[in-house]
């Protein structure tokens, strides 16, 4: 058997008893799931009156209209989280010290304030200082993008500092400028070294979203959370969270699918 310096090839002693741990955790798992799915079953969780609430073309329709608000906010979050992490990078990145320091502080603040008081504190207290006309999708967006820009801003830096300085020097040395090193050579090669995590991070803007029935933006979380308070069908708060997982999880795993696509696609551009 062959091994490598990382990683010795498991023997049969081994391999034994990793089959052991991975049949034990598969029946931890069902008993954990099975045991969840009887407790709600005996609370009457299952019941047909509270899950034929999501037989009224309506209540699809609210459903509906919370997903194209969950992929609005998500949409252009995103693409300001990007451009705002580039920003920061870059800044952190100068050799100017008066603007790599407060860059670097305000990246640092922007990070440590947690996303959801971020947007109370746009939504709910920007306004008791003068600044009127915030709406719950401004709200939303904006603390999104500060917050997931922030982190984005360490996974360019980090990117762009892991490349042989040897590709910056090659790029000085047929004449281009600094700017030019960092957009033609720097740039392209940290954003395809460092895809998976932006990938990783644009599903956590996906799931943040959902923050935002603190400020009363109607996305999902808020359709569902609408739902379960109808007295009407029995309060159907565990069905309604079940439905709206559901689409969640079907989100991310779309996005996840596409990160995959085109990390096989920029692996077969670099061959």
């Amino acid at each position: 058997m062959r091994a490598s310096v990382l990683f010795d090839v498991p023997g049969p002693k081994a391999i034994r008893r990793n089959r052991l741990l991975g049949v034990a955790t598969i029946v931890v798992v069902i008993a954990v799931l099975a045991f969840i799915v009887v407790q709600l079953a005996n609370a009457g969780q299952f019941d047909a009156k509270r899950w034929s609430i999501f037989t009224y073309p309506l209540v699809w329709a609210k459903v509906g209209s919370g997903l194209i608000s969950t992929l609005s906010a998500f949409a252009l979050a995103s693409v300001l989280s990007l451009l705002f992490g580039l920003l920061l990078a870059i800044g952190r990145l100068s050799e100017h010290r008066w603007v790599s320091v407060p860059v670097g502080w305000i990246t640092e603040l922007c990070r440590a304030v947690p996303l959801l008081i971020l947007m109370m504190l746009i939504y709910y207290g920007l306004p008791t200082v003068g600044v009127q006309g915030i709406t719950p999708f401004a709200a939303v967006v904006v603390g999104l993008t500060v917050y997931n820009g922030s982190v984005l801003a360490e996974v360019f830096r980090s990117g762009i500092e892991s490349l042989p300085k040897g590709q910056a020097e090659a790029g000085y040395s047929i004449g281009l400028r600094k700017a030019g090193v960092m957009r033609l050579i720097l740039l392209p090669q940290a954003v395809k070294a460092m895809m998976p995590v932006i990938i990783s991070q644009l599903v956590v803007i996906l799931k943040d979203t959902a923050l935002g029935f603190i400020v009363t933006y109607e996305e999902l979380l808020y359709v569902a959370k609408s739902l379960g308070t109808q007295a009407a069908f029995g309060y159907p708060i565990i069905p309604s969270a079940m439905a709206i997982g559901a689409i969640y999880i079907g989100l991310c795993l779309v996005l996840s699918g596409f990160a995959t696509w085109l990390q096989r696609r920029l692996s077969r551009s670099r061959r």
